[in-house]
């Protein structure tokens, strides 16, 4: 059995202040997939999380206090791909892959494109990328062996927002994005948490503003995207709304392998 989890943390850093490692011991996930780590590794305090059992694998952006991801697990990987080899992604610490005996699992900060019209450009230019990426090393690792973790910064349908009428121009809640989600669907990937929690109201970020939390004013923008071929080894998958040590929550699925 195989627990794994996905968390964009909103600054490791921050994060850790406000009880993240307690969280991850109660929490006891195999893997755990982190986003938007806001440090560089020497800026990390590792023994928080070795000190749990995990191995720890990082990747960051060459801009601090940017993006980044990383990778924390309690089973050593044979092999870390740092990146994705594309260097306009990789210099924002977009992608990092670690591969076990049982799978590979990616941990992957999607661009928001809510900064104008330029980023949201770099959104689909990375959307248009990531997908062919993601079917190469299905091929090349398996189809069954590729887990893709992390924040997509897209609602995939209006169950996902919590008012998909005003939002349906709001970037992450795009035709566009919401059309790429459907064809990341079709093609070899299950969404875990919508396979087991058919029901409304499952958010993983909230804005800051308006008490939107409080609310659950939310959307559902983080996957743990399992390949088709697993679905009957999924047992169970669900989010932690009552984590709050950044913006948005964790999700997480389990998988009896």
């Amino acid at each position: 059995m195989i627990k794994i989890l996905s968390y964009n943390v909103n600054g490791i850093r921050s994060a850790s202040d406000k009880g993240l490692v307690d969280y991850l011991n109660a929490a006891n996930a195999d893997v755990v997939c982190f986003q938007e780590l806001k440090a560089l590794p020497e800026q990390i305090n590792e023994s928080l999380f070795t000190d749990l059992g995990y191995h720890c694998y990082w990747y960051s952006a060459q801009k601090k206090g940017y993006s980044g991801v990383g990778i924390l697990s309690k089973e050593k990987a044979f092999h870390v791909e740092y990146g994705c080899g594309n260097e306009v992604f990789d210099n924002e610490g977009r992608v990092i892959r670690a591969d076990f005996s049982w799978g590979s699992v990616l941990s992957v900060y999607f661009p928001s494109g809510t900064s104008g019209d330029d980023r949201q450009g770099v959104k689909y230019e990375f959307l248009d990328f990531f997908f062919g990426y993601a079917q190469q090393l299905k091929a090349q690792l398996g189809p069954d062996k590729v887990v893709v973790c992390g924040d997509y910064n897209i609602c995939h349908r209006a169950i996902d927002i919590h008012d998909p009428v005003s939002n349906k121009n709001s970037t992450g809640f795009l035709p566009e994005e919401r059309a790429w989600m459907d064809k990341w669907f079709e093609n070899g990937w299950v969404d875990s948490l919508r396979t087991l929690n058919p029901e409304p109201h499952l958010y993983t970020w909230w804005s800051f503003r308006a008490n939107a939390r409080s609310k659950n004013k939310g959307w559902r923008i983080d996957y743990v995207s399992i390949p088709s071929g697993l679905s009957s080894a999924l047992s169970a998958s669900g989010i932690d709304a009552n984590a709050v040590h950044s913006d948005h929550c964790p999700t997480w699925a389990i998988l009896d392998l």
